[in-house]
């Protein structure tokens, strides 16, 4: 066919010779063309795959004119930025709950996930936020109240597993998501929640009430930035408290700060990073030698893929937040001459972020209340890398303050305190033998 554009000779030649010749076409069907790179011609850098040709005048052709002429019926005009979302990516990035895509799009996601991890948990309203807080145990429970805390960018998901173990030894168990994270209410902030940590404080001030917890408790803390702002909380609040136990926190000038803070910081860097609906998981993940499974890292995603508050209100509370005079305040507060509360360092000796050499440095200011307990493989979260771990909870004593192990028919006897202890018999490990060489361990440095 002399006039088709796609000839030989044609694509040889400049790209106006693509045009059809006027005589070779009717004067009813004739357009005006501009022919763009095709996606499988070598010299062209456009890897979208789309028509050869933008038409810029409409015609009243019929079908098989149009596409003798390369128009694809219902085919967008060519953008030339078309690559930015015109990929597998952000497709699955902007596509709405009710899209019938088959590839895996955030609708489908958020189907698939939206009624996973909220075992034990429920919205409670307390001063003016919306918190979601897990809860095991009875309020009768004769051993106490264990409040468990979480850090960033992470929730109280991670407690779920040892929460249920610590319900079955007679604990009565809470484990709030702070407020901007998790499940609990995401307020824009700069109304009513600026994410600061005098905000964080009262806010939970304002939920133990709701709570009802009077009594003191024992406080279990783990991670950054919110989790930090827990331990700040108890310097101002000892007479609350029975004990502590903290898993792999910053808590000395000299911890690191991993890098997705750092860049939440830098202008315009952190808006992109908040919006990372894999943050969550991906942070977990860095910092211990393994990979979520599947099911886990789902309900870490779940929040950001439901909304961009979340993203943004971790961006809020990390750009607030001062992080050397936080650890600095967390070091002078802890040490022998400023608190004497029993404390238990529950420490993964695989964390990333956090070698143990930061809790060594810890218990060096404070040797008479701090007691260093490394667990071998966790990373950066034991109670997510140990949960599974049985507690012997028939070695216990009612009191919970006095251990006995039988090991070779010989009774030996630890005094410790006790949840702390008991958590930290749920992270150890499942072999009873180990946990008795740890108990021994105790005997003989008491």
């Amino acid at each position: 066919m002399s006039g088709c554009p796609c000839s030989t000779s044609a694509s040889a030649s400049s790209p106006l010779s693509l045009l059809p010749a006027p005589s070779s076409v009717p004067a009813a069907s004739r357009r005006s063309t501009v022919a763009f790179p095709s996606s499988r011609d070598p010299r062209s850098g456009w890897t979208r795959r789309r028509g050869v040709r933008a038409i810029v005048a409409a015609s009243s052709g019929s079908k098989d004119e149009k596409a003798e002429a390369g128009e694809e019926e219902g085919d967008p005009a060519f953008n030339p930025f078309g690559f930015v979302t015109d990929n597998p990516s952000s497709r699955s990035a902007i596509q709405l709950p009710a899209s019938p895509a088959q590839d895996g799009n955030v609708g489908q996601m958020l189907y698939r996930t939206e009624d996973k991890g909220r075992e034990y948990g429920k919205s409670v309203r307390s001063g003016e936020f919306r918190w979601f807080v897990r809860q095991t145990g009875s309020p009768d429970s004769r051993r106490g109240t264990i409040m468990f805390l979480h850090g960033a960018p992470t929730q109280s998901f991670s407690y779920r597993t040892v929460m249920a173990q610590m319900a079955d030894a007679g604990y009565h168990c809470f484990a709030p998501d702070w407020i901007g994270f998790g499940f609990s209410e995401m307020p824009q902030p700069g109304y009513g929640f600026d994410f600061k940590e005098e905000e964080f404080h009262k806010a939970f001030d304002e939920l133990l009430v709701t709570l009802n917890i009077t009594e003191p408790f024992f406080l279990v803390v783990q991670g950054f930035l919110v989790g930090s702002y827990g331990l700040t909380w108890a310097l101002k609040n000892s007479n609350k408290l029975l004990k502590v136990a903290i898993l792999n926190s910053p808590l000395t000038v000299s911890s690191p700060v991993p890098g997705v803070f750092k860049q939440l910081r830098f202008p315009l860097v952190g808006e992109f990073t908040c919006q990372n609906a894999i943050l969550a998981e991906r942070f977990i993940e860095a910092g211990s030698p393994y990979v979520l499974k599947s099911e886990k890292a789902d309900v870490y995603r779940l929040p950001y893929l439901s909304s961009g508050a979340p993203g943004f209100a971790l961006l809020e509370a990390a750009r607030k937040a001062n992080f050397q005079d936080v650890l600095s305040r967390i070091s002078a507060g802890f040490s022998s001459n400023s608190w004497d509360k029993p404390i238990l360092l529950a420490w993964g000796e695989s964390d990333k972020y956090l070698p143990l050499s930061i809790a060594e440095e810890f218990k060096k200011n404070n040797p008479s209340v701090v007691k260093l307990k490394p667990i071998e493989g966790a990373g950066h979260m034991p109670q997510e890398d140990c949960s599974d771990a049985q507690y012997v909870n028939e070695r216990v004593e009612d009191n919970l303050r006095v251990i006995c192990v039988r090991v070779n028919s010989i009774r030996v006897q630890v005094l410790d305190f006790a949840p702390v202890v008991a958590i930290y018999g749920i992270l150890w490990g499942a072999h009873r033998d180990r946990v008795c060489r740890v108990f021994i361990r105790l005997s003989v440095c008491a």
